[in-house]
């Protein structure tokens, strides 16, 4: 859900929407840390939110759709989103559902299924850490590059990432 509520926007307000998104449709938790007082809401809970229940937490409209359907494929065991997943079957299946392109499948591959050679090419911020932005095809050009990184390109995107910060 991170990454499809981070979308094309920043990662502060991606962190905004998930903490709304948690506090709207999560389970009340008891824990002694004050900070930690929900559990991410389980996938059937999202996969049965209705009208804009979404759309009031500032989510929008393309990204609703994303959330329902991942979080419906999930509940009904067509899509497994864990370190054992069958990386490539799960990012096909991911791309079949609506507002999920290959970005969000990869990274996905990256965070969920720990995948370490998963390479969002599209990445605008990659491109401008490995200098390709101005290029013709700076998606081309970024996968060309991390060739030379199989089979950790992961790890290289998370240092290409810190190098912006």
């Amino acid at each position: 859900m991170r990454a499809v509520l981070g979308q094309q926007i920043t990662v502060a307000a991606a962190r905004t929407l998930a903490q709304r998104l948690v506090h709207r449709f999560g389970t009340p938790v008891a824990t002694p840390d004050p900070a930690l007082r929900h559990l991410f809401p389980a996938p059937e809970v999202l996969a049965a939110a209705e009208g804009d229940a979404l759309g009031q937490l500032g989510i929008v409209r393309q990204r609703q759709g994303a959330i329902v359907a991942i979080a419906r494929a999930v509940a009904e065991g067509r899509v497994s989103l864990h370190p054992g997943a069958d990386v490539h079957a799960t990012t096909t299946a991911l791309k079949e559902l609506p507002g999920i392109g290959d970005w969000t499948a990869q990274y996905i591959a990256m965070r969920a299924l720990r995948w370490p050679d998963a390479f969002p090419a599209g990445d605008v911020a990659l491109h401008k850490a490995l200098g390709v932005q101005q290029a013709r095809q700076p998606a081309r050009e970024a996968e060309a590059a991390s060739q030379a990184w199989k089979p950790w390109r992961s790890y290289a995107v998370i240092r290409a990432w810190s190098a912006l910060t």
